[in-house]
């Protein structure tokens, strides 16, 4: 079955070298670190290694509280950050520049390629965010002894269909782990399903309730508010992580606000390799504009609309917002996170589509910590949303109760990170004394 996978993985990427081109060519991905990508990475030497795996940006921002417990219980190791996309790179070199001792990009999942990587950096321990369940990986951890624990795991509905039609590999990829933290009860309920043994299974909670704002995103967060001279006597709303068409919603959205009220929008498109393309539509909106990584100038003090057209950011101006809207959740996208506008007290809206949060955004209504809306046709979204904002701007008594209400249950449900390192830190011992 390995060699079956290894093939079609092999296939998979034979099929897919145009559309790696075009990306590489036009946006700069894929490329980028494709000799570690090919298992060649600088050799870690020196101290035991722990082996942090990150997909992209928003694992990465999670892995931040562990990563600072990591470093304070085992400061005999080396902690080593991979990613896969190269926004988690970026992201992943500014934040854990002070504690990794290399970031690097994860290789692909062929044997030869993950066993000059695993040679490279010679792991004591690997810890996998959330689903980055790569075969080849785990068993050649498991063949090297390698403890592998998975922490703030997570396995969606429809990733739970995808696996359920592959259950007895699966169940062979499971068996390399050394335990499996999950998110939630339903997430240990899925992965147990698929054939994790009861014994290995845990659960702890959200490690994204644990984020701390750092003191660098507050110094950026004034820059901000500074450049663009945000202040409550004119609204600003945020749309954060935002796909096509959204875009398009939030301009005519706000176009409609401002027949009624003066208004100012942060665009934050998701994916960096489409702000261009969102350019060209603030291009046409007839609206002022202008870009976060143009040159200060004084008229960013009176643009309607400023496109947040940077890595790492994001966090930074949640505080400044009093509305932030989370995209990929009018188109089908899954969502993405809400809890880090909810720490920072902001007033929360969101789509329907929040499959990818599923628990958290359940939390957040139950506490009546956030909006969210119906359903909703491309067409008739641009008026449901300005409808739902003017009723919001109108009342800041009621975005106040619930950022407040946001706030304490981020409050309520801390300590994933604590309870994640009292399960890990074992089988990370065990491998020192192993090893040593």
């Amino acid at each position: 079955m390995y060699l079956a996978y290894s093939l079609l993985l092999s296939l998979g990427l034979i099929v897919l070298i145009p559309h790696f081109l075009f990306q590489a060519l036009a946006h700069g991905k894929y490329i980028a670190g494709l000799r570690q990508r090919l298992g060649s990475i600088p050799p870690v030497k020196g101290k035991p290694v722990i082996w942090l795996h990150c997909v992209s940006v928003g694992e990465t921002q999670a892995a931040r509280p562990l990563a600072k417990r990591l470093k304070q219980q085992f400061p005999q190791h080396d902690l080593v950050v991979s990613t896969i996309t190269l926004t988690g790179q970026t992201l992943a070199r500014d934040v854990f520049r002070s504690q990794a001792a290399s970031v690097f990009y994860f290789p692909f999942d062929w044997r030869w390629t993950v066993r000059r990587a695993l040679t490279a950096v010679n792991p004591a321990a690997v810890l996998i965010m959330e689903t980055e369940l790569w075969p080849n990986f785990l068993r050649e951890c498991k063949t090297r002894r390698i403890p592998v624990a998975l922490v703030n795991g997570r396995i969606s509905r429809q990733s739970y269909r995808r696996y359920r039609l592959i259950k007895s590999f699966f169940r062979r990829v499971l068996s390399s782990l050394s335990i499996a933290v999950m998110q939630s009860e339903a997430d240990a309920a899925r992965l147990e399903e698929l054939g994790m043994p009861k014994e290995r299974l845990f659960t702890a909670g959200n490690l994204k309730f644990d984020a701390e704002l750092g003191t660098e995103l507050t110094g950026k967060t004034e820059e901000l508010r500074k450049r663009f001279a945000f202040d409550s006597s004119l609204p600003l709303i945020l749309a954060a992580s935002t796909h096509a068409p959204e875009e398009q919603i939030i301009l005519e959205t706000i176009q409609k606000l401002r027949q009624k009220q003066p208004v100012r929008l942060m665009l934050a498109p998701r994916h960096p390799e489409r702000f261009n393309e969102v350019a060209g539509l603030l291009q046409k909106s007839g609206l002022s504009w202008t870009r976060r990584t143009n040159p200060p100038n004084p008229n960013d003090a009176n643009a309607t609309v400023i496109l947040l057209d940077t890595i790492g950011e994001l966090p930074a101006t949640y505080a400044l917002a009093q509305i932030v809207f989370v995209g990929g959740s009018i188109v089908d996208k899954g969502g993405h996170n809400v809890l880090e506008p909810a720490a920072a007290g902001a007033t929360v809206v969101t789509g329907a589509h929040t499959h990818n949060f599923h628990a958290i955004v359940e939390l957040m209504n139950e506490a009546g910590a956030l909006v969210q809306l119906p359903v909703l046709e491309n067409a008739a979204a641009s008026d449901e949303l300005a409808y739902v904002f003017e009723k919001l701007l109108a009342s800041p008594a009621e975005r106040e109760e619930l950022g407040r209400r946001a706030k304490q249950l981020i409050t309520t449900n801390q300590g994933a990170a604590d309870r994640t390192m009292q399960l890990i830190a074992p089988p990370i011992i065990a491998a020192n004394a192993h090893t040593s």
